[in-house]
């Protein structure tokens, strides 16, 4: 990075990012309508991530496709001096309600920010890392690229999320999945139902149970769960049932009691009907967020210049839920906060949202994003101190949680 850089000129690069990012408008938005239209699930996302690292080639970009060992993530990257910045792209969608999460939305406009930046990348003498980061919806996708180098020398990392209003942070809790099952022993229902033991019983009771310790427990946790295996015919006593949890907290340190709480709880269910248990807690887990003040504080001001004023969440206007971002930002200073594209108390995750993720002010969504996102890499280059202090306050995070 020059020695040192002047406000106007900081001004005049953001317009340039600012203008590359309208360049490429009609080609992210195409690419986002495309991506809503073919919803694919989590490690099966090859239509976008086709279509995502097809646009980062056209751009004069190269870049590695199944990178890190999965097959429908990418990397781009920029420079190999100063300061890294990586952009998050996600792009897996929802069984059943397709992108009612809008990760198309994300996808294009994290494309979209990073090649706008990567275009005065060489100027600034900042490096830039373009992530494709598939299955965020369970899969844990950011983990694995974690665990593998993804993030290895790299300064700061961001993304956006849509939601139904502007807001400096999401509200996210740590998450872990469970899986449950209950043998019993088959008999006819009918005929001999005393020599049965009733798996669906087992998992009945436990379900009851963890309704009723939903009571006590604090108010960022969460636990919800489904019956996936529940018997065959109604005149066979079941000697199989099966279930999956999502058990949420608000970090990892306080999610493993509420873990052990889960377990007496389905436990208990076996234990009053006869039947065994095993259980299998799936990883990854999702860590909280840990969301860099001052790199907010960057998004927050270059929003402003797109006419967006990202505000705290309340309890007006919230989004509580769980992100493997979460566990980016335990290794990197970042930030993941929500851009409005649907009307206010729209909730994600419902077919309403699905059809705001590919709407007028979804695609304003994707061109915004990639503008302040794009403006926020060139602050965090052009101001060593911005980026000295992300990093301070980061270690001090760690520390205290």
């Amino acid at each position: 990075m020059p020695a040192e850089i002047s406000i106007e000129e900081i001004n005049e690069i953001k317009k340039i990012v600012c203008d590359e990012v309208d360049r490429l408008a009609d080609t992210l938005i195409s690419a986002s309508h495309a991506i809503h239209e073919k919803p694919e699930l989590n490690f099966e996302e090859f239509f976008a991530h086709e279509t995502l690292t097809g646009i980062l080639e056209d751009e004069g970009l190269s870049p590695d496709r199944g990178a890190y060992d999965l097959e429908t993530a990418f990397e781009a990257n920029v420079g190999n001096e100063g300061d890294t910045v990586a952009v998050l792209c996600e792009y897996d969608a929802l069984p059943e309600i397709g992108h009612a999460c809008g990760h198309n939305i994300i996808a294009t406009a994290g494309l979209g920010a990073g090649i706008a930046a990567a275009t005065v990348a060489e100027r600034m003498g900042g490096s830039l890392r373009i992530l494709g980061t598939p299955a965020e919806e369970g899969g844990g996708g950011k983990v694995f690229m974690a665990d593998r180098g993804a993030f290895e020398n790299v300064n700061a990392a961001m993304m956006i999320h849509p939601a139904s209003g502007d807001l400096v942070r999401m509200n996210t809790i740590a998450i872990q999945r469970l899986h449950v099952a209950y043998q019993g022993k088959a008999a006819h229902a009918a005929a001999a139902p005393h020599r049965g033991q009733n798996a669906l019983d087992a998992a009945v009771l436990g379900y009851q149970n963890i309704a009723a310790l939903r009571q006590h427990i604090k108010p960022d946790e969460r636990i919800h769960g489904i019956f996936l295996e529940s018997g065959a015919k109604p005149n066979i006593v079941p000697d199989h049932s099966s279930m999956e949890w999502y058990v949420r907290s608000r970090n990892a340190k306080s999610l493993e009691p509420l873990k052990k709480r889960v377990l007496n709880c389905l436990e208990a269910g076996a234990l009053a009907s006869s039947c065994a248990m095993s259980h299998d807690w799936i990883e990854p887990y999702y860590a909280d967020m840990v969301d860099n003040e001052t790199i907010c504080t960057l998004y927050s001001a270059n929003a402003s210049k797109v006419g967006r004023v990202p505000i705290e969440p309340d309890q007006d206007l919230k989004v509580v839920g769980s992100t493997d971002m979460g566990n980016v930002s335990y290794i990197v200073p970042s930030i993941h906060p929500m851009i409005a594209v649907a009307p206010h108390g729209t909730p994600i995750h419902t077919p309403e949202f699905a059809t705001h993720s590919k709407s007028e002010n979804g695609d304003k969504a994707v061109v915004d994003g990639a503008k302040i996102m794009a403006m926020t890499v060139v602050d965090l280059w052009a101001n060593k101190k911005s980026m000295e202090s992300a990093q301070t306050e980061f270690e001090l995070a760690l520390q205290n949680i």
